[in-house]
């Protein structure tokens, strides 16, 4: 073929598929035109991208079901119960306490707020918890209560990204992505990656930043799902066009991506092919996926189904297990918004009674079916909330709230070869510091590799001549977590 055939055949191939892909959905669509220079093999290869893979070493893990609470929910009202908070309740942070302080968050009039939840010790093992998340606390001897989390940002968007990408900016790959990077996915009829959206209106999240795939090949993207109706936007087929006629298609945009990767060996083009197969694939096991009819009533019920104008963090959570069981290596869940600098005891308790009853719902219905074990669940925000007042929104009894805090969190994690019923770290009298066993982010992405089976030290990628990690050049296992 001359360059001029060549040429034709590059605006026959591109004109086709602007005018004929339209019914391929949207994970086809935005897997397109992708493309990093730096990325490896110059032979077509149309096997699945996301095919498994092995890890480092013997995982305690196969899947992650990770629910993000976005907007950082208060620890200080639902973990951890500070008597010496108590009382100091309504008196100015000791100046003791301020010396060397450095936070542009605390201000000189700063008062110790407490928290007025009742807080009681749960399990075997003596977890505390508050009284508005009764149901996790059944849960408690299958928790792992990391209380000394810490971050770099005391801003959503960049602790956020710091969270899901391992450093504070855009641009980097997402946890998940970089998962389905490393062992790609059980599932032949879903992405490696996805990602589930419950909100309460406006909230601060980072967006699709936070499920990128940036310099990783695109089949490693999170693909967002809808827990109602259809799971994905233009999924399906137009009117009147058959699944022969759907494969009929597909069989030639292959053909032609194929002449494509002869001309130019990109790799990206096995993924645009890839993608164009596993979009056919969905077509079918998408509905099936977010078909509830199967469901028994006792389960629906767990998960605090039935309210459609209040269920969806419910949904969602039913949907992860479905997809865990369907192979799918990495569900990301994000409820927001816990950003509560004002009301604070109001609109914690909202929060925690749309997710507090399906977030211990589906740690149960996992372990029943077998599957906690392989699957791990981790539970949390990007940082805490302060032992003070928000000063800026004044001290108005039943008003208060609690400004964003970087130094002191806490997360939770089960299954996947989590040992249960134990509180790792412990902070200072006002909850203000870790004051053993601090845990940065890094070291929980470290931690959320181990399980998986992946050194995160050398799941790396080389992009712009260096190589990239999810822990960026930190990170440490926490070794305590698993046993």
């Amino acid at each position: 073929m001359n360059h001029f055939e060549n040429t034709v055949q590059a605006l026959r191939r591109r004109c086709f598929l602007q005018r004929g892909a339209g019914g391929l959905g949207s994970i086809a669509l935005a897997s397109l035109l992708r493309h990093d220079a730096s990325a490896g093999s110059t032979e077509l290869n149309t096997r699945n991208p996301l095919a498994p893979k092995p890890p480092h070493f013997k995982p305690t893990a196969k899947n992650v079901i990770f629910l993000f609470m976005a907007g950082a929910p208060s620890q200080l009202d639902l973990f951890a119960p500070k008597p010496e908070m108590q009382r100091l309740h309504g008196q100015p942070v000791p100046p003791s306490f301020l010396k060397g302080l450095r936070d542009s968050l605390i201000k000189g009039s700063a008062r110790v707020m407490a928290s007025p939840r009742k807080f009681s010790k749960h399990g075997q093992c003596g977890m505390d918890f508050s009284d508005y998340l009764p149901n996790l606390a059944t849960c408690a001897d299958d928790l792992c209560m990391l209380r000394t989390m810490h971050t770099d940002t005391a801003n959503h968007d960049p602790a956020q990204l710091l969270m899901q990408c391992g450093v504070p900016r855009f641009g980097l790959p997402g946890m998940g992505a970089w998962i389905t990077y490393g062992l790609g996915s059980e599932s032949q009829d879903l992405p490696g990656f996805t990602v589930l959206l419950s909100n309460n209106g406006p909230g601060d999240i980072a967006g699709t930043a936070l499920w990128d795939n940036a310099f990783l090949p695109a089949a490693y993207r999170g693909v967002t799902f809808r827990g109602q109706g259809d799971p994905i936007l233009h999924l399906a087929s137009p009117p009147g066009v058959t699944r022969d006629q759907q494969r009929e298609r597909l069989a030639v945009i292959n053909d032609l991506n194929g002449l494509r990767f002869q001309e130019q060996p990109d790799p990206e083009i096995t993924s645009r092919i890839a993608a164009y197969e596993l979009a056919f694939r969905m077509q079918s096991s998408a509905p099936d996926l977010v078909d509830f009819s199967k469901e028994t009533e006792a389960t629906l019920s767990a998960y605090g189904i039935g309210d459609a104008k209040n269920d969806t963090f419910a949904r969602n959570c039913l949907l992860a297990r479905r997809m865990v069981e369907r192979g799918v290596r990495f569900v990301q869940l994000y409820h927001y918004t816990w950003d509560d600098h004002s009301h604070l005891n109001e609109k914690l308790k909202v929060n925690c009674d749309k997710t507090d009853r399906p977030a211990a719902a589906l740690i149960q219905d996992l372990k029943k079916r077998g599957l906690l074990d392989d699957t791990l669940i981790v539970w949390g925000g990007e940082f805490g909330r302060t032992p003070m007042n928000e000063v800026r929104r004044g001290n108005t009894p039943g008003q208060e709230g609690r400004d964003h805090h970087p130094a002191a969190f806490t997360m939770l994690m089960a299954g996947g070869g989590v040992r249960g019923g134990q509180m790792i770290g412990e902070t200072d009298e006002l909850g203000y510091h870790p004051i053993k066993d601090p845990i940065h982010v890094n070291d929980l992405q470290a931690t959320i590799l181990h399980a998986l089976g992946l050194n995160h030290e050398k799941l790396t990628f080389r992009h712009q001549g260096r190589d990239y990690r999810l822990t960026d050049v930190a990170g440490e296992v926490v070794q305590k977590v698993f046993g």
